[in-house]
């Protein structure tokens, strides 16, 4: 086990940089702004001159358009990964190299081995691997956790996801690396990431998926839509469905919990609103329900903040990690199985080789 004890910054606000200036980069600046009294974004880089331009007057912060250059010039702590996940490995190794710490946004890489090799290379340097899983800190999530935690269920009989979201043509136009195999992964990759997690979150190590995956509605390389049959090693089973195809708009993001005990859903458009709570026995903790729904208009929740609030108590020595990369490769390795499961038209066990 590698001590991080003795490299705590407290003396001194932690100095971040962000690489990759798309969309998703918004929410980490807009995390990063709520920590001002103990984080800065010293740094934003990206290939794309507008996007570079937009974050920089964002966060006024120096740009650049090579990470090789901002790892040479700039003095970091810490690098948040925000590009095309296809590019996670490469530069998180190149990073960690350097010495400085990681963020890195979902999927933590788009295949198995890279991964690994991420884990291994910060290991080696000595320094943290932080795979962003900001929906754990969802508030109706938190609820949910601490019921199970709590083993309000009894045994769980079996759980259901489903991820029903419209992604149209012109999302997958924006950028050619959308909807490719190398760099993005198709619904259960790139979309439901953050709820595939939650299989081993909340319900414990899965042993063995089914999955069928098929492109319906939209010119891409990988799915739009996908469905997986799940067995935990404590014997629940479970499915999961998602489709980028849903008519009009995102329509619902839930999961349904089936206990000797209970039954829970939470649902809304992204886990927002616990729209069941039945207990066999009551507790205290009930009557927080209804203050735990929230009405949000984006499929991200509110929990980047509250990740961000940990990466930097970890770099202070207040706190460890609530997601490292280890963890982060239990949710990859479900989604990799799925995949393999899809395409030899088998049920693929877990652990994968390691």
């Amino acid at each position: 086990m590698i001590n991080f004890s003795n490299k705590s910054i407290k003396s001194r606000k932690i100095k971040f940089a962000i690489v990759g200036c798309g969309r998703i980069s918004e929410r980490h600046i807009d995390a990063l702004k709520k920590h001002i009294k103990h984080a800065e974004i010293v740094a934003v880089c990206d290939t794309d001159p507008q996007k570079l331009s937009i974050a920089m007057e964002s966060t006024s912060a120096k740009g650049y358009n090579s990470l090789t250059e901002l790892l040479d010039e700039v003095d970091v702590d810490a690098v948040s990964i925000c590009s095309p996940s296809g590019v996670h490995a490469q530069q998180a190794i190149q990073i960690a190299k350097s010495g400085k710490h990681i963020i890195t946004e979902k999927p933590m890489a788009t295949r198995w081995s890279d991964a690994q090799q991420m884990v291994t290379a910060c290991d080696r340097a000595g320094v943290r691997l932080f795979v962003v899983k900001q929906n754990r800190h969802n508030s109706t999530l938190q609820i949910l956790k601490e019921a199970v935690q709590k083993k309000r269920f009894g045994r769980i009989n079996m759980v259901n996801i489903n991820v029903f979201w419209t992604r149209p043509q012109d999302y997958y136009d924006q950028s050619k690396w959308r909807g490719t195999w190398e760099f993005d992964g198709g619904a259960l990759m790139n979309q439901a990431s953050h709820y595939i997690d939650l299989l081993s979150w909340l319900v414990g190590p899965v042993s063995c998926v089914q999955a069928f995956t098929a492109t319906l509605g939209r010119d891409i390389e990988v799915e739009d839509t996908a469905v997986m049959n799940i067995r935990w090693r404590s014997g629940t089973l479970g499915s999961v469905n998602v489709t980028m195809l849903t008519y009009r708009q995102n329509y619902e993001g839930s999961i349904t919990i089936l206990g000797e005990k209970g039954t829970v859903k939470i649902g809304g458009v992204a886990v927002n609103e616990i729209q069941t709570w039945d207990f066999q026995d009551s507790s205290p903790g009930d009557e927080k329900i209804k203050a735990a729904n929230y009405e949000t208009a984006s499929v991200y929740g509110f929990g980047h903040p509250f990740y961000y609030d940990n990466v930097i108590k970890t770099l202070r020595g207040e706190a460890e990690p609530c997601t490292d990369g280890r963890e982060g490769l239990e949710s990859l390795e479900v989604l990799i199985a799925a995949y393999l499961s899809a395409r030899d038209g088998r049920e693929v066990s877990l652990p994968l080789e390691y």
